[in-house]
């Protein structure tokens, strides 16, 4: 089945405090809505659609021509700006996934897994839930009496139902990702209620999830057993949060593929790095970009590597290394500093 993403990427994150829209920020060693992006395009050849609002020229220049962009104009909800893509991909696709630009953790299996579930049972919409706490702001999922999803309960209304706090203390919630059958998507996305929000008048696509439950078309839902996926980013105090959360997913993988790291609290690699077999890395170091070191290096402490590609048995020590080539056997020394150059085997030998 053909599959097309729509990321949304229309908010500016007015709590971010900045001059520029949150989800160009970087964490995990790249813009936010990159680390979307590179997941969709690795799931799908149809370029992903990106939802953007009038001042979403940052993100044009980001992606170009790589991706297919439609501009919400004004800001009515999730429901509205997913809309805006129905004219770029009506009959192009047989499935739909919505996600937004601000959880840069959701991984591509977690996506195909939504997908093959909602081919699997032909329901109109597979949903992406996460156990949370009872004081989470996310929306519950409830289930009915055979434990089928009945609807999508935000918070606000959980709280002026009489059953208030058994609503309220179902952990199961909404992480707001969803597998539509694009068909059935778009001949009922019209249909949405205008619900009045705290900045006004919206459309909320989680009012899909009580359209096909009335339709009888059914919901199905995967729980994420990461439930990092699902950690947004809209302060910079979540931004810390989301760092780390890459940091430790990252340093947990090298980890399991034979890398030894000293202290995985104190060193950073970002996810487009690669680290060979039985290399040691010491605390306080950065590893960059798409940094590449060979096997058995020992790698810091207090260094940096830029986009450095780092051979077999190299040594570097205290040193920063941007844009280099450093071949097998190198011996980097203390406070070295190399840029963009190929390295003879030993640096700063006395």
């Amino acid at each position: 089945m053909s599959l097309a993403i729509i990321i949304l990427a229309a908010g500016h994150g007015s709590r971010m405090q900045s001059k520029k829209q949150k989800i160009l920020h970087d964490v995990g060693g790249k813009p936010m809505v990159q680390h979307l992006f590179d997941t969709a395009v690795s799931l799908t050849s149809i370029p992903p659609v990106l939802i953007i609002g009038k001042g979403g020229d940052g993100v044009r220049q980001l992606f170009g021509d790589r991706a297919t962009y439609a501009v919400q104009s004004e800001q009515l909800g999730t429901g509205h700006a997913t809309q805006m893509a129905q004219p770029l991909l009506q009959n192009r696709a047989d499935q739909v996934i919505v996600t937004y630009a601000d959880m840069p953790l959701l991984q591509a299996k977690t996506l195909q897994k939504l997908a093959t579930l909602q081919a699997e049972t032909e329901t109109a919409v597979t949903m992406l839930t996460v156990m949370g706490s009872p004081n989470s702001p996310f929306g519950r999922v409830v289930r009915d009496e055979n434990g089928r999803v009945a609807e999508i309960l935000e918070v606000t209304q959980a709280k002026k139902r009489p059953n208030s706090a058994e609503l309220l203390a179902i952990l199961e919630q909404n992480a707001g990702v969803y597998c539509f059958a694009a068909n059935w998507l778009w001949e009922n996305i019209d249909k949405l209620p205008l619900r009045q929000a705290r900045s006004g008048s919206e459309y909320y696509l989680t009012d899909m999830i009580e359209l096909a439950v009335q339709q009888d078309r059914g919901v199905t839902a995967v729980v994420t057993n990461d439930p990092n996926e699902c950690l947004g980013a809209g302060t910079r105090a979540e931004m810390v949060a989301v760092e780390k959360a890459f940091r430790r997913r990252a340093n947990s993988r090298w980890l399991a593929q034979g890398v030894t790291i000293i202290d995985p609290d104190s060193t950073y690699i970002d996810p487009d790095v690669t680290i060979g077999q039985d290399t040691i890395i010491w605390p306080n170091s950065y590893l960059q970009g798409k940094t590449a070191v060979g096997e058995d290096c020992i790698i810091g402490p207090n260094t940096i590597l830029r986009n450095t590609a780092v051979g077999n048995g190299c040594h570097i020590e205290q040193a920063v290394v941007k844009g280099a080539t450093l071949p097998a056997g190198t011996i980097v020394e203390p406070f070295t500093v190399l840029k963009g150059a190929r390295s003879k085997s030993t640096q700063n030998d006395e």
